[in-house]
């Protein structure tokens, strides 16, 4: 009998459909006019619990659609707390004020990802679909920043905005975020119709993200979402960098990542889409998802196809799974995005190292904006080292090597 997998220490749910943006990149095509939310209240106590129940600790992401639309918002942040989550809400800004803030705080909220598309009112405004939106949005961060609530910032790069990454990046660190993060399109849901990077412009904006990663080491976080190409773009570009040591991971969907639709449907990320076979909350248990879904099952031991079946990042990278499903109907196929020629076959994976009764408490006390980030690295590390178990004292070589 197989042992069962990990649990997921990352956890995004889209609490609703409704959002009072239009924003041409949506994947879930979200509008004012989605109706009401599926999940009632009493509905997303148990779901709460039952994330819970699976994964203690988890870093729980409540978003929409817009998730301030929701009344019970608070409640659900509450009681996603109380339950021993990490909850942190991601949020387009337009309808955070200091009194929401302070609210969601007090109700166990543990930071907010707002989405900022460009440091022009004019792109902003155009890209997410309504006039005004980027004052709003501004007005938010700034009320953040005075706060002391931990924030990030997150733009989604396309070519509208892609010039804009490094004035970004200064705007993120001087309003005082924690991390500036940069998410990539993948064609789904609204998205569809939304102008993509080219695979060089793609490659590029990478290679920009890991230079900057090392300019701004210890003044601010420098990532990339749903880029795993990330890690192979960084060691050619900076060997030195810390996203080789532990920063940074390839794709964890359905690994250690499962999003959570607004009907109850669970997918291993946000951008594989829900299927007729996708499974639901309301008719089968997290647990019975997470450990004997087949499209985990599939992602957890990978049979890749074409470039990704004979590349030496594969472990390490491992392509976009969403963007190759979006692309080619098949959720195994090569990522059409990447650029690399393979060189080698891949490495075999290593046996997940065990963490000490220690590290696991240590491991608590770090942001739960980057928790998750830092374990898989630290594992990642661990097993390129032949480390068996983590202990405080590879916690601590770690972050000296990363100079923290």
């Amino acid at each position: 009998m197989m042992d069962a997998p990990a649990p997921p220490f990352l956890v995004s749910w889209n609490l609703t459909r409704r959002c009072n943006l239009l924003c041409a990149h949506c994947y879930l095509d979200a509008g004012e006019l989605a109706g009401p939310d599926a999940v009632s209240t009493e509905e997303a106590y148990r779901i709460i619990d039952e994330i819970a129940g699976l994964s203690p600790g988890a870093m729980l992401v409540l978003t929409g659609g817009e998730p301030l639309l929701r009344p019970d918002i608070y409640e659900i942040a509450r009681r996603a707390s109380s339950s021993g989550l990490s909850p942190v809400i991601g949020t387009n800004g337009t309808m955070l004020t200091e009194e929401v803030i302070k609210r969601l705080a007090g109700a166990g909220a543990q930071g907010f990802g707002v989405s900022l598309d460009s440091l022009s009112p004019r792109i902003h405004d155009r890209i997410r679909g309504m006039e005004g939106a980027w004052k709003k949005t501004v007005t938010a961060i700034d009320a953040l920043s005075s706060s002391g609530s931990p924030f990030q910032l997150q733009l989604t790069v396309t070519r509208d905005n892609r010039e804009e990454m490094g004035p970004f990046i200064d705007f993120a660190t001087d309003i005082g975020a924690k991390a500036a993060n940069f998410f990539f399109l993948v064609c789904t849901g609204r998205g569809q119709k939304a102008t993509d990077l080219t695979p060089l412009e793609y490659e590029s904006a990478l290679d920009l993200i890991a230079r900057k990663e090392k300019e701004y080491e210890g003044r601010i976080m420098v990532r990339a979402r749903c880029a795993p190409h990330l890690v192979r773009v960084a060691g050619l570009s900076n060997p030195e960098s810390t996203l080789l040591k532990g920063a940074t991971s390839g794709c964890i969907a359905g690994r250690g990542y499962l999003r959570i639709s607004p009907e109850g449907f669970v997918t291993p990320c946000p951008y594989i889409p829900v299927g007729p076979s996708s499974p639901n909350l309301k008719e089968t248990r997290l647990r019975e998802i997470w450990e004997r879904g087949s499209e985990f099952a599939a992602l957890r031991a990978p049979a890749y196809q074409g470039r990704c079946s004979r590349c030496e990042y594969a472990e390490s990278c491992g392509g976009c799974r969403a963007r190759a499903f979006a692309s080619t109907g098949d959720l195994m196929a090569e990522d059409p995005w990447c650029l690399h020629e393979p060189k080698g076959k891949p490495v075999s994976v290593a046996t997940a190292p065990a963490w000490s009764t220690e590290a696991e408490e240590r491991l608590k006390n770090i942001p739960p904006f980057i928790r998750p980030m830092v374990k898989k690295g630290l594992e990642r590390y661990a097993s390129t080292k032949g480390i068996s178990t983590i202990t405080p004292e590879l916690m601590t070589e770690l972050r000296s090597k990363a100079g923290r």
